[in-house]
């Protein structure tokens, strides 16, 4: 009997509901809502608007009803959401919410990971937590607030990360889902507990923590006024692993472990799945994560730019008055020749605008022709993203002491064709692209795990193998590769 989950999966550019219905071994998906997801400032802070994104979430349980799936001729068998990791909001003691949670791009945090370090050493940081070090990580987003809002804080009861506050919007219960904890920098990868020393030790609460619970948890079923406003029968509500990347890996395609995967996005997520974290002095230099996976496995990886360097220079000839689809801009880059490299993860690309002239500024200081057409700036994003996934790759093979011949890119980089291309060429491995909607399928995967539908990762991986079709690039033309690798790596520090 065919068994229908509910994904709803936000992005930091956009979201979706997606139904799958899993059948005689298959899944295929069906679309019931996608919109966009906003942002804005509102008192001087860049905010997500979290009554638009629980809106939006209803509407897509709307249309599932609309569909069929009342509870009477047709049921959902679960409902979970993922999102983007590190931003929360804040409940107080009687469960409503205090104000929107703030945007992790927003520049409240430029100061907070050096003050940080004055009272806790980034070793001891990292050696407590494993968790790459970056300014938006929710430990200095929590010391941030401490600072501009300390009453703020200490009207707090309960601290959600925005997947776990959309379950608890949905059910009245507060938990904290493995996944998305592991990315706050503030959750101990090796004793799996919060690292409430480190909190204490920067004067923070601790009390506002929730319970964490595994990945495939039933938080509970949804709420009588959900259910009548949305008009939907009664619906388990199921915590997937909560950060979007930890449910796209669940669905990618792979078998043995000679493998590694980008989570290729807004931002692109390059690592590999293992058994336990790897806290070291080596995965510190390179400033490699260890987060939360399904079936309590750790993703060691590291956070990259990404397609975010492209959205940004979208946005920036959109207000010029040009404005082109990604489909376009790829082919621009595609017939356009090679003019500059830049460091995707250089800090002042980071934060929203003006990204065309934060590259000129990059190109200049670093003695290189400013790009001068709009096929320019995008091949130029696109060549140093692949050529950023090859210092990844081999930071990864340096700490795991092994070659990793495979390369699996899940998400919606995927249709990026150019990029996948010159991702092959430049690492000099095989690249298997697909599928697109990896997270929600892993989302949807993961539910079924909960519910006894699919019995362990490997059958859920063999359900994506069986289900969608993948795209595979092999390297072409590397000798020009490893020169301009020569070139990136010899970039001076701007």
């Amino acid at each position: 009997m065919a068994k229908h989950f509910l994904a709803f999966d936000l992005g930091a550019e956009s979201g979706r509901a997606l139904l799958g219905i899993l059948e005689d071994g298959k899944l295929r998906l069906e679309e019931m809502h996608r919109f966009a997801n906003p942002n804005g400032r509102m008192n001087g802070r860049l905010q997500w608007s979290l009554l638009g994104q629980w809106e939006h979430l209803k509407e897509g349980l709307r249309k599932a009803v609309a569909a069929g799936f009342d509870g009477k001729n047709k049921k959902i068998d679960g409902i979970g959401v993922d999102t983007w990791g590190v931003d929360f909001g804040l409940l107080n003691k009687d469960g409503a919410l205090l104000g929107n949670p703030i945007h992790y791009r927003d520049s409240w945090t430029d100061t907070a990971m050096a003050e940080v370090f004055t009272k806790v050493p980034r070793e001891k940081v990292f050696e407590q937590t494993g968790t790459q070090l970056m300014q938006f990580n929710t430990l200095f987003q929590l010391h941030a607030m401490n600072k501009a809002y300390p009453n703020l804080l200490k009207s707090a009861e309960k601290l959600l990360f925005v997947p776990d506050l959309f379950h608890y919007l949905f059910t009245g219960v507060a938990k904290a889902e493995f996944s998305i904890a592991s990315t706050s920098q503030m959750y101990n990868m090796q004793t799996n507990e919060w690292a409430i020393g480190l909190l204490d030790s920067l004067g923070l609460p601790s009390n506002i923590l929730p319970p964490v619970v595994p990945s495939g948890t039933i938080i509970g079923n949804l709420k009588p006024e959900v259910m009548a406003e949305t008009g939907s029968g009664e619906v388990p509500v199921i915590a997937p692993a909560g950060h979007d990347t930890g449910s796209a890996v669940a669905a990618v395609p792979a078998t043995g472990n000679s493998w590694c995967y980008i989570s290729s996005g807004t931002w692109s997520l390059m690592g590999v799945e293992l058994d336990k974290p790897i806290i070291s002095a080596k995965s510190l230099q390179y400033n490699y994560t260890n987060e939360g996976g399904v079936g309590g496995s750790i993703r060691f990886l590291k956070n990259i730019m990404g397609m975010w360097l492209v959205q940004e220079c979208r946005r920036f000839w959109i207000k010029e008055g040009h404005d082109h689809s990604y489909a376009e801009l790829t082919s621009m880059a595609e017939r356009a020749v090679s003019t500059a490299l830049i460091d995707p993860d250089h800090q002042p690309f980071l934060s929203p605008g003006n990204m065309v002239p934060k590259i000129d500024e990059f190109c200049k200081k670093t003695g290189q022709r400013v790009p001068t057409t709009r096929g320019e700036y995008v091949r130029t994003c696109v060549e140093s993203l692949a050529l950023t996934y090859r210092r990844t790759l081999e930071g990864l093979e340096d700490i795991l002491g092994r070659k990793l011949d495979t390369i699996h890119i899940v998400g919606g980089g995927t249709q990026n064709e150019l990029l996948n291309q010159m991702t092959a060429d430049a690492c000099g491995r095989t690249v298997v692209a697909g599928p697109v909607e990896a997270t929600a399928i892993g989302n949807i995967l993961v539910q079924a795990m909960a519910v006894g539908a699919v019995k362990s990762i490997d059958e859920a991986r063999k359900v994506v193998r069986e289900s969608f079709n993948v795209k595979t690039y092999e390297p072409r033309d590397t000798a020009k590769w490893d020169a301009m690798w020569k070139k990136f790596t010899s970039l001076k520090k701007v």
